[in-house]
């Protein structure tokens, strides 16, 4: 388990999507878990019990503040399950560099990098000072320098890449004041939601995950790191992916 306290006080950001729904539920469902705070955009995400929506905009830092405020201290698992592959309007992601705009660079940036990073800024401060603690965002191995062999997918790759190397810089900076707390990106696989629908296509089917399969390989990823692990890039089967 995450730790063997009875009371565990999480939040995950994105709760609506398919797997930060899975995430939340997940969670909930464990017996070490008190509370799982789950955010949407329009804080309408199914509550009851242990599961207690609040909303939030990923592009305005004020609601990232005001939502964390209201969360409070401490938090032993924060996850921020946001994401988005293409553009708003459906278009993307680029093939080649001719299709490159800084609109859409923008656009990613500030949901797969800028988002992130704000819930970060909020949320470390919360983080459980006696025990152990967890910062966890969802990322991608397309995100990886090291494994890129196909190139293409421009904005997402390089959004993720940075998000990659903020969640390094914020380990180093946590261990500063959180020795037992630890900061990672994960990888989930391919999971069946609407984010992956459009590029399925040539995915053996043992390999697209469902989201409620992803999301309990995830917790099981992030209940056996340790502080070592912190800064790293870790996949849905534990196996850590080269920056």
């Amino acid at each position: 388990m995450i730790t063997p306290s009875p009371a565990l006080r999480c939040a995950v950001f994105g709760a609506s999507g398919g797997l930060g729904g899975a995430l939340a539920a997940a969670l909930a469902a464990r017996d070490d878990v008190a509370e799982v705070h789950a955010g949407s955009r329009r804080g309408d995400t199914p509550g009851g019990g242990k599961l207690l929506p609040f909303a939030f905009d990923l592009t305005d830092e004020a609601s990232i503040a005001a939502a964390c405020a209201a969360i409070g201290g401490p938090l032993d698992l924060v996850i921020v399950a946001t994401g988005r592959l293409t553009r708003a309007d459906g278009t993307g992601p680029e093939k080649s560099h001719r299709a490159l705009s800084a609109e859409g660079m923008a656009e990613l940036f500030a949901v797969n990098t800028i988002g992130p990073a704000l819930i970060a800024k909020h949320t470390l401060p919360l983080l459980r000072r006696d025990g152990r603690a967890v910062f966890a965002a969802l990322s991608a191995r397309v995100g990886s320098i090291t494994d890129n062999r196909l190139g293409g997918w421009h904005a997402y790759r390089a959004s993720k890449a940075a998000l990659n190397m903020l969640v390094k810089n914020l380990a180093l900076e946590l261990a500063r004041t959180h020795p037992q707390a630890m900061a990672v990106t994960l990888h989930p696989g391919t999971v069946d939601t609407d984010l992956s629908a459009p590029f399925q296509r040539g995915v053996a089917a043992e390999k697209l995950f469902t989201p409620t399969f992803s999301a309990e390989a995830l917790l099981g990823v992030l209940d056996g790191l340790t502080p070592a692990d912190s800064g790293g890039l870790f996949a849905w089967d534990g196996a850590r992916v080269a920056f």
